[in-house]
């Protein structure tokens, strides 16, 4: 059944590929046939995945030929099974909303080979996930890097998102070149590629390898991922392609990079130094923190978004470096905690961050612009994508009885674990964590407020957003289909954990289990150490606020309510630039946070009269924040490099006895090597 589907998978994807392409002419045609077969490859993707969790049966096929290297292997197991399902999941809905959102652009762009590069691009993450050995691994991680990147410079008439496009191939190729000296270094010490033999043989391979290696997939996978301070290309990349390509780049091929991190880390490699896990601990909590933090700064609803995709790849990797602390220190159980709060994360994330994506897309489609300026009053015109909008927003702030609160619980009771240990400098190191992602979570909150507020409520701040009217029920459905996955995950929190369970503990690197509570689906921790029922704080909230309205109900019950004109100090012309803006709403923190953010302001004021200051026809105020990443790293390093390259083009002197020189050394030098090494 595995190997049908998987072929099914293949078969749908290629023929939507091909199908696109050979009827571009007729652009209706095209897109809905594209999306289509996307979203039947997507189905099949859930059914595979599906079965294989349900029936915690592994599969491997293996397809050899006369070179050992060209080894096409596959491997069907429960990591891989949980992606296959998350694959399917958000490209099922995001194949969906493309049928409506690709319309716009009909007239301006060549849909067919959109839907070509986008079939592929899925099938791609599906080929992933499946890889055992390492050459092929690196062949499909290369056709989803080509494939998303022509996705991303899909609207090239703008020039930025060339800029975007050339930035992403720069960045994702500096990756995989670490990637590619990590497994070369594994393939010297045990002299294959295979993954599993790698993991049977790993206990042979030299210390120095081993963190030589660490490093380089940390580089490399952490680029893919948008781990900082490597991310320099995911904000310009995901606000360039069209809007259900961010949900899929965003909530999927960032993961990639994550699925790669739980493969190593804790199971092909586990039992690390204790320094690796403090490495991945605190690069999450840095990227948590300052993820949150740039998405304040950001009046572009996408690249608001996207920074929020930095700030839970750090939540993530809190998870997966509290695991690895965890295991080194052999507390089994611990580590199973916090590797289920990762995973478990993940899956949460690519839901609700599709969801805003998708809604985020709807808006765009409607208003012609990413600036949160020009938007307000939206949930009068668009109240479905505004009522899905702020699931996703609860969501994503961790707020119950959504996905978020629920994943983001289960991490801070893996923080407050190691909080607990009795070594000063490991309860140093949680406490940190701890401290980033409770303070990560308030700045979320604050983010989305004004994301939602500014986008959907008071009066509109534009023609556009005046004239907007709801999306279509091609997008609709798929925003729905999401958000009630939110609540649904969220309330049912614990039989997802436990599917989680059964995925980790397949590793082998974990040696006991959570046991759920007698009396109910629980999350517990260590002994039943600060429990969370998810039915019952459901249930509490409806109680709640049910008693709060009754309460009000009752003491308002003899008091007459007049409804007249609200005073507004003599002024009747409320225009919608006195409206608050988002940013005088997050001007406040980011002059708290100024020490990042280096914030300068530009006052412009017009004159009624240039002789009289006293009386302005206008006040502007410009807040502009730096980039610290590219002024004290990025900058200095191509400097660096330029400078580098200059000194060493001096060596083409166009002198052939001067080459054949360098060749004369260069074969000296090797016949050294090979003689005493």
């Amino acid at each position: 059944m595995t190997i049908t589907f998987f072929i099914l998978l293949i078969s749908f994807f290629g023929l939507g590929a091909f199908v696109s392409l050979f009827s571009w002419k007729n652009k209706e045609l095209s897109n809905n046939l594209s999306n289509a077969f996307a979203f039947a490859g997507s189905m099949s993707g859930i059914i595979l995945g599906g079965s294989i969790l349900l029936k915690q049966e592994m599969a491997t096929f293996s397809f050899v030929t006369s070179m050992p290297l060209f080894t096409l292997s596959l491997r069907f197991d429960m990591l891989a099974g949980f992606f296959i399902v998350l694959i399917g999941t958000i490209g099922l809905a995001s194949s969906l909303f493309g049928i409506g959102y690709m319309r716009q652009f009909f007239d301006r762009y060549n849909v067919g080979v959109f839907g070509f590069f986008y079939n592929l691009f899925l099938l791609s993450l599906f080929l992933v996930v499946t890889a055992s050995n390492a050459f092929y691994f690196l062949f499909v991680w290369e056709l989803m890097s080509l494939t998303s990147l022509f996705l991303v410079l899909f609207e090239f008439f703008h020039s930025e998102n060339i800029k975007s496009g050339i930035l992403y191939f720069i960045m994702t190729h500096i990756g995989t070149i670490c990637i590619l000296a990590a497994f070369l270094l594994l393939y010297n010490s045990v002299h294959s590629f295979d993954f599993w033999t790698i993991k049977s043989l790993a206990a042979t391979i030299p210390n120095g390898v081993k963190d030589t290696v660490f490093v380089l997939m940390l580089i490399g996978f952490g680029t893919k991922a948008g781990m900082i301070p490597l991310h320099i290309w995911l904000p310009k990349a995901h606000s360039a392609s069209p809007s259900h390509v961010s949900a899929l780049m965003s909530g999927v091929m960032i993961k990639m990079g994550i699925f790669m991190f739980f493969r190593l880390f804790l199971e092909i490699l586990p039992i690390a130094p204790f320094w690796w896990g403090a490495v991945v601990l605190i690069l999450g909590a840095v990227s948590s923190l300052l993820g949150v933090l740039y998405a304040l700064s950001e009046h572009d609803m996408k690249r608001l978004l996207a920074y929020h995709s930095i700030e839970n790849i750090g939540i993530i990797l809190l998870g997966l470096g509290s695991s690895m602390i965890f295991l080194n220190l052999h507390l089994y159980t611990l580590a199973l905690l916090a590797a289920s709060a990762g995973l478990f994360h993940t899956f949460n994330h690519a839901v609700f961050k599709s969801l805003l994506f998708l809604g985020a897309g709807s808006v765009i489609s409607e208003t012609k612009t990413r600036n949160l300026e020009k938007y307000g009053g939206l949930i009068k015109s668009m109240p479905l994508t505004a009522l899905f909008f702020l699931v996703g927003a609860i969501a994503i702030s961790g707020l119950p009885p959504f996905n978020g609160f629920a994943s983001e619980w289960v991490t801070f009771q893996s923080l407050f674990a190691g909080i607990n240990s009795s070594v000063v400098s490991i309860r140093a190191l949680f406490i940190f964590a701890g401290g980033c992602l409770a303070l990560t979570g308030g700045l979320a909150a604050a983010c989305f407020v004004k994301a939602f507020g500014i986008t959907f409520l008071a009066r509109p701040r534009s023609v556009e957003s005046e004239k907007a009217k709801e999306s279509s029920w091609w997008m609709l459905w798929p925003m729905g289909f999401l958000a009630s996955l939110c609540l649904v995950i969220g309330f049912g929190a614990e039989a997802s954990l436990q599917i989680i369970r059964h995925v980790l503990l397949g590793f082998g690197s974990f040696g006991t289990k959570i046991i759920p509570s007698s009396n109910g689906i629980t999350i517990n921790v260590q002994n039943g150490f600060a429990q969370v029922n998810m039915p019952i704080v459901f249930l509490s909230m409806i109680a709640i606020t049910l008693f709060v309205y009754l309460l009000i109900s009752w003491v308002s019950r003899r008091q007459k309510i007049v409804r007249d004109v609200t005073w507004d100090c003599g002024y009747t012309g409320l225009l919608p630039h006195m409206e608050i803006t988002a940013t005088a709403f997050s001007r406040s923190l980011i002059l708290i946070f100024k020490g990042i953010f280096q914030p300068t302001s530009q006052n412009q004021i017009e004159y009624i009269d240039a002789k009289i200051r006293y009386f302005t026809r206008s006040h502007t105020v410009n807040l502009v924040t730096e980039n610290v990443y590219e002024k004290y790293l990025y900058y200095p390093l191509n400097a660096f490099i330029t400078r580098t390259t200059k000194q060493i083009k001096r060596i083409q002197g166009g002198n052939l006895n001067q080459y054949l020189l360098y060749i004369f050394i260069a074969l000296i030098g090797l016949l050294i090597w090979v003689r005493y090494y």
